[in-house]
Formats: C-alpha cells, structure tokens, sequence
C-alpha cells in the first residue's frame, strides 16, 4: 500500500489584498510548521518523494518541516482574490470579509466552474493538474508527502470522494494551516485515509495557534 500526505501550508499573511502580499509564513506561520517538524520527527514520520507547491509558503513550509522538497505548480494555490474581483465585477457579489466567506466561497466556484468568471485560470485547468499530479503521486509502496494549500486539498478530495462543486467548497472551509490529510493507495484505488488533522497543535496551550487563514 502506499500512501500520501497532504500538508496545508502554514499561516499566510491573513491582512492581504492581493495573493502577491498573501504569499509569504507569518510568524505564527513559521512556528506551526516548526512544529509539525517537530511531530513528524518525533513520531519517525518518512517519506519516499517530498513535493511542495511553487510559491513562497509552501517553501517556507517545508524550511520549518526541516526537510527538503522538489517543486511541482501542479501544488499551487487559486488565486481566490482573482476570482473574488471576478465575480464583484460581473455579477456585484460584494467582495468576502470574515463574517460572509463561508457563503461567498460556494458562490465563486459555482461561477467560475460554470465560466461565468475566470479567475487567473479556468476552473477546468485547474481540475486538470490536480487530478494529474493525484495521479503521479499515487504510487503503490511509496510515502509521498506534498506541500500545498487548501483549494488544491479540496479538489483532490473533490475527485476521491466525487464531491459537487458545493461540497467541495465546504470541505474546503474547515481546513487547518499545517494541517494533515492522508490518502491510501492500492491497487483498487485511492482513498481518504483522514482529513484535517493536527496533532501538533493539539496541546491546550497551543490553542490560539490553531488557524484557518
């Protein structure tokens, strides 16, 4: 069987405008990633291929894992702020605070499946290099770990448990910084394994650590 883990990068600068001013570890970033390190090497955590996203959290993410990785931009992040212009300026919707982002979400990506908005992508390009990369990582006996952000967790779990748009969008919500999500492979198939965990972060006095943006 072989098996792989997905990592969501650590916190992201949350005061941003742009994806540009998002992409870089706050300092509470930095520290969730040290210690998911910490976790992995204290449970003798090994992986066969560590692969992380392009862009500047994901290699600071691995930097705090303690480990070294090879870059794929299949890893890489929807720019959401693209898509959020997109679709105030097509349909008016007004841009998402943190109060109304849960609802905002499931309306951008209806949109932008739907090509109604663009985004820096379409939403089939997208879908596309996250079903391939699932599918090159998927390697019977191997333990690969990959580095990347929530809107690409989300469409792999989109394609494991063939999830519609909306659900994929909600699953998408919940989803921790640093966290862990595990697929197993086999010959039938790949399958969830476990979702958003974070086990480093469980200690109560690590409490305020625990973030979503």
């Amino acid at each position: 069987m072989g098996q792989i883990t997905l990592v969501r990068h650590g916190q992201a600068n949350s005061h941003a405008t742009t994806e540009a001013d998002y992409d870089r570890l706050s300092d509470l970033g930095h520290r969730q990633a040290s210690w998911l390190g910490d976790w992995l090497r204290e449970h003798e955590v090994q992986f066969d291929h560590v692969v992380s996203g392009t862009m500047r959290r994901h290699r600071e993410t691995v930097a705090g894992l303690g480990l070294t990785a090879d870059e794929d931009a299949r890893l890489n992040e929807i720019d959401y702020y693209q898509l959020s212009d997109d679709l105030h300026r097509v349909k008016g919707e007004p841009l998402p605070t943190g109060d109304t982002f849960a609802t905002h979400m499931p309306k951008v990506f209806a949109a932008w499946q739907a090509a109604e908005i663009a985004g820096a992508e379409p939403y089939h390009a997208f879908e596309d290099r996250v079903r391939a990369l699932l599918a090159d990582a998927a390697k019977p006996g191997r333990h690969v770990l990959c580095v990347t952000s929530g809107g690409v967790i989300g469409m792999v779990i989109r394609h494991i448990l063939d999830l519609d748009i909306q659900k994929m969008s909600h699953i998408m919500l919940p989803i921790w910084n640093t966290s862990l999500h595990r697929l197993h492979v086999r010959d039938e198939g790949t399958f969830l394994a476990g979702f958003n965990a974070i086990p480093h972060l469980d200690p109560i006095e690590r409490a305020d650590a625990r973030t979503h943006y």
